[in-house]
């Protein structure tokens, strides 16, 4: 007896998407098996509360400390004017005074760096400028572009010079005790005495 071929049965899946007479909806197709997933890439960190940066700050001078009084680097001393002494007498000690201010000159220096003071009779320029005046005369040591000659009892009105030269011409005791000091402190650079050693050494100290 011959076989009767059946026919094939279609499945549901094959037949397409199935029409739900209810509703007239498409029923869902259905979904692929998934594979395996690959491997996620590692995550980054989760970042913790993200904190605001500080403000910036202003960087602080260095304090310095002010030194006391005894940290402080003491001031150097003054060099003291070298002094000379030129042995004269009394008569004699005017003379000497030219003699050394006329070296003073031909060395180099300049009119106006020399003081000359006398302690007995005044210079004769002094007392020629003062004829005409003190006006007259303290103008010309104010402009300071000559030799001034002064006497030891107006000398410390004359304001310092680099040389002073001493003439001790004559005077008391009490003039020289006054006048050599003086000198010494108006000489910037070198003091000249003319004189007798003995006693102006006994005033100005012994070895000068």
């Amino acid at each position: 007896m011959p076989l009767i071929p059946e026919e094939p049965q279609i499945h549901e899946s094959a037949q397409g998407p199935r029409v739900t007479p209810a509703s007239g909806r498409t029923a869902p197709t259905p979904r692929p098996v998934p594979g395996p997933r690959p491997a996620a890439p590692p995550r980054p960190g989760r970042p913790g509360p993200v904190r605001p940066m500080p403000a910036q700050r202003t960087p602080r001078e260095p304090v310095v400390a002010t030194p006391g009084p005894s940290a402080k680097a003491a001031a150097p001393a003054a060099v003291p004017p070298q002094i000379q002494l030129v042995p004269a007498s009394a008569e004699g000690a005017l003379d000497a005074a030219e003699e050394a201010v006329d070296l003073l000159l031909e060395s180099g220096r300049a009119p106006g760096e020399v003081l000359v003071i006398t302690t007995g009779d005044p210079h004769p320029w002094a007392a020629h400028e003062l004829s005409f005046g003190e006006a007259a005369y303290w103008a010309q040591h104010d402009a300071g572009d000559d030799v001034f000659y002064a006497d030891a009892s107006v000398a410390g009105r004359a304001v310092s010079r680099p040389v002073v030269v001493v003439a001790v011409n004559g005077g008391s005791g009490e003039v020289l005790v006054t006048a050599l000091p003086l000198a010494l402190g108006r000489a910037g650079a070198l003091l000249i005495v003319c004189g007798d050693p003995q006693q102006i050494n006994s005033v100005l100290g012994a070895g000068v």
